[in-house]
């Protein structure tokens, strides 16, 4: 199959629109609750998930847990969350969701990154595959290999 040389224009469009919506999503969240993206997104997935411990959500946001505990910090200081002992093992902290977190993930907006999850989740294996690679392509352009990623506006 050949390049068609004149999508790069469409290509690089559509990287924005990218860009722009993820920001857009974060903004919109703030300015309703208060919290970045990845802040609402820890909440909502413990109110549906809660109690759950640092290393799960960490696994559910796709982040190290180094970062979601920065996150989680935040979230109690703000009083939305609460870590309490685990009572079948003394070693794990499990986190809750205050009555005030509680209340803010009922009336939340959507963030990006759980539509971008869900989409994913929805692809066929053949355009998952193809947004994998391309994703790929895209970071090695970039020469962004080295980069750690972090939350899409923490």
């Amino acid at each position: 199959m050949k390049k068609e040389r004149n999508a790069i224009p469409e290509i690089i469009d559509n990287l924005r629109r990218v860009f722009q919506a993820v920001t857009e999503y974060s903004k919109t969240a703030e300015r309703s609750t208060g919290l970045t993206g990845p802040q609402l997104w820890a909440v909502n997935i413990l109110a549906n998930t809660a109690p759950i411990r640092v290393s799960e959500l960490a696994q559910l946001m796709y982040l190290s847990p180094a970062t979601v505990v920065g996150i989680l910090d935040r979230l109690e200081t703000k009083g939305l969350i609460s870590r309490t002992r685990s009572t079948e093992d003394r070693r794990a902290v499990d986190l809750h969701l205050t009555g005030a977190g509680k209340g803010l993930a009922a009336k939340s907006p959507e963030v990006a990154q759980v539509m971008l999850v869900k989409g994913l989740d929805e692809l066929t294996d053949a355009q998952f595959t193809a947004v994998e690679q391309g994703m790929k392509h895209m970071v090695r352009m970039l020469g962004a290999e080295h980069i750690t990623p972090q939350p899409l506006h923490s």
